[in-house]
């Protein structure tokens, strides 16, 4: 079925997890294609929904409560609220903005579960699985740590270490512990639901195999998983926070969230269509009542001319092309996923993005930071997204693309337009003389633009459609600088008001070609162009603007962005990681016991350093003079790295006096100079308190 044969669309962007803001990352990988794609469609005219929300029950959320020592909907309302605030401000513009937490997702995910099971599609298992006896409860993958077995990294989770990225199960960690209680879990009988994908892998790869058209990487990824061969997987969780297992024997049993989540654009959807729906659930859902859909709910999943595209991540791969279309095959009511467009991930400043790390630009400190500028985000994510490959943002690319080509191309041309009109002709559009052969060029390249943006487009090459966009833009930039109107206006002004109504002509087509790209700049356009806007399917041609249409008063579309402001956000970032560092560094491992016997052995006095230099032919080595208060003696020391011996004479140190003399370096040291090293590597004194007499005893 072709493009346009579809009678509707239903667009879902994945359900960000409410433990934390959303991140450039999001918004590169999910939000802004899901955004453009939907923007576009609404231009031509289609009927297309386009359904979010927040993921509510993950296994994160209810680790963040603990963290925080609050309860889990405490979490996911802050949140909520933070991450809808931010996606409104940024202009996504969802139909729906819906939260798994509530009623209707509730009653929806559990129905559906209910459907299968009484089908008889789900497998009753009894497995085994880590349970912490001190806690009274069985452990989710991310309630143990352990070490690597691949690594070695001892903060590894039950289900993936996040240093060397490896996928594990709990039972491969190595001394695994429980986050609840620090206990060692232990192994015990539960039984739970399984979807028998190994038995639907025919029906999944059919499913797969009919779309060869879908990106490399997810197709790709796709075949290897069932290469692999599929396996039973459980649908049914040990947890308390979650939508309850409607079925009898199941007290303490929640859905698996990656079985519910996705029936969160379903249930969405049932809210968004629903003509009861409160004031006060509107507002709760951040629903847009200017995108009120016509039709039921069930078109927008049942019918076979709608077209279900749903935008993720590439961790979200498995789940939305193999697990939830089983789940909808299994059900036999549901339309499959006619495309499921995923990005790979966006880096920062040559870095992984991470919310632990506090490593991320936030949307919402974006926002406060740099007020109106929406679109410039929007565009440096857009010309960088990672569609293909893994790509990098950094602060110094975000201000690049803004000054040398948001500004310098796009906003120098449509400014030199409406600025020259409103100069030479009171703000007129105006025709001259005759079209040259020049300008009937640059009108037959005009009209290919919008085809070729919106080709790219329907196949979710966002990159290249913002690239043909601004190749518009350097189009009407080349067209003007070549003519020279403010040259001209001297000697042909006739020439002039063609050359400006032309350029005006294609600022008219900018404007409508950016709603989908850059939606804040169209509408800034068409204000200024005194313009009501126009759909897609008007773009291309050269008469938008009728003889003697008055234009609004011009304003600068873009502004540079200066040093500061981007050096301010690398501050901000050094800083974060800074304190991320400092705060998780952990102190050196104790060493074994010793008897009391043992330490009252040691004998440590309070000494002052008399003389200090530099030992020949070593880089570490002091030679220190000591009054001990019993004698005075030599110290070899490995200290030369951080201290200058000038600057150390006259300290009072603590000194182990009883250890057994050892030659260094041709030198009898008797004693070792007590000293504290952080994990910086770095050294100081353990200098006894001020007024102590040499001599005095250390215990």
């Amino acid at each position: 079925m072709g493009h346009n044969k579809f009678k509707r669309y239903t667009v879902t962007a994945a359900l960000p997890y409410t433990n934390g803001p959303v991140h450039i990352g999001h918004l590169a990988g999910v939000y802004i294609p899901a955004d453009i794609y939907v923007r576009y469609l609404r231009s031509k005219g289609r009927d297309v929904i386009f359904v979010c929300g927040s993921d509510e029950h993950g296994v994160p959320i209810t680790l963040k409560a603990r963290k925080e020592g609050i309860q889990p909907q405490q979490v996911v309302d802050k949140y909520h609220k933070i991450i809808g605030d931010s996606f409104r401000d940024f202009g996504v513009s969802f139909n729906i903005y819906h939260r798994t937490s509530s009623e209707t997702h509730h009653d929806t995910a559990a129905g559906f579960f209910r459907t299968l099971y009484d089908k008889g599609v789900f497998n009753e298992e009894e497995t085994e699985q880590y349970f912490d006896e001190k806690a009274g409860q069985f452990l989710a993958d991310r309630y143990i740590i352990g070490t690597c077995p691949n690594c070695g990294n001892e903060e590894a989770y039950g289900d993936q270490c996040e240093k060397c990225g490896t996928s594990l199960s709990p039972t491969e960690l190595i001394n695994p512990h429980s986050t609840l209680s620090g206990a060692q879990p232990v192994l015990k009988k539960t039984r739970n639901w399984f979807l028998p994908l190994d038995k639907m892998q025919p029906q999944i790869e059919a499913y797969i195999d009919s779309h060869k058209e879908w990106r490399a990487n997810v197709y790709g990824q796709c075949k290897s998983w069932l290469s692999g061969g599929l396996h039973p997987r459980a649908m049914t969780r040990d947890l308390d926070w979650g939508v309850k297992v409607p079925v009898e024997g199941a007290d303490g049993k929640v859905l698996y969230v990656w079985f519910e989540a996705p029936i969160g654009y379903i249930s969405g959807t049932k809210d968004l269509c629903d003509p009861d729906l409160s004031a006060e659930k509107k507002s709760e859902y951040y629903l847009n009542e200017a995108l009120k859909p016509t039709d039921s709910w069930e078109k927008y999943w049942y019918a076979e001319d709608t077209k279900l595209v749903h935008f993720i991540g590439k961790d979200n791969i498995v789940f939305h092309c193999i697990i939830f279309p089983a789940i909808l095959m299994a059900h036999e009511q549901y339309h499959l996923p006619d495309n499921v467009p995923a990005n790979e991930f966006l880096n920062l400043e040559g870095d992984k993005i991470s919310t632990s790390r506090n490593w991320a630009v936030w949307l919402h400190e974006y926002l406060q930071d740099f007020p109106n500028k929406q679109d410039v985000l929007r565009y440096v994510l857009t010309a960088t997204a990672p569609e293909t490959k893994d790509n990098d943002f950094t602060w110094k690319d975000f201000q690049a693309r803004n000054n040398n080509e948001l500004v310098a191309i796009f906003g120098n041309f449509v400014n030199r337009v409406l600025v020259l009109s409103h100069k030479y002709f009171d703000g007129k559009v105006l025709m001259g003389s005759e079209l040259t052969s020049v300008d009937r060029g640059v009108l037959e390249e005009l009209k290919e633009y919008p085809a070729r943006i919106a080709s790219s487009i329907e196949q979710y090459r966002f990159r290249e459609a913002l690239g043909e966009f601004m190749n518009l833009a350097r189009l009407g930039n080349k067209y003007l600088a070549d003519a020279e109107p403010w040259k001209l206006i001297k000697t042909d002004e006739e020439r002039v008001k063609t050359i400006l109504n032309i350029g005006l002509q294609i600022t008219s087509n900018l404007a409508i070609l950016a709603q989908a790209l850059l939606p804040f700049s169209s509408d800034k356009l068409f204000q200024m162009l005194n313009q009501d806007k126009l759909e897609w399917d008007k773009a291309g041609t050269a008469d938008l603007l009728p003889i003697g249409h008055q234009l609004n008063e011009a304003s600068l579309l873009f502004e540079k962005i200066e040093d500061e402001a981007v050096e301010a956000q690398i501050k901000k970032l050094m800083d974060s990681k800074n304190a991320n560092e400092l705060a998780s560094r952990k102190a050196e491992d104790s060493k074994p016991n010793i008897s009391f016997d043992q330490f009252a052995a040691m004998d440590i006095r309070v000494g002052t350093i008399l003389a200090a230099e530099k030992v020949a032919k070593t880089k570490k080595l002091l030679k220190l003079q000591i009054d001990t208060g019993i004698d005075q003696r030599t110290i070899v020391s490995g200290i030369a790295e951080y201290f200058e011996p000038e600057n150390i004479i006259g300290k009072q140190v603590s000194v182990l006096i009883n250890l057994e003399p050892r030659e260094i370096k041709g030198i009898l040291s008797q004693g070792m100079i007590l000293m504290a090293e952080n994990s910086d590597g770095n050294l100081s004194f353990v200098a006894p308190p001020a007024g102590m007499e040499n001599g005095s005893v250390i215990r």
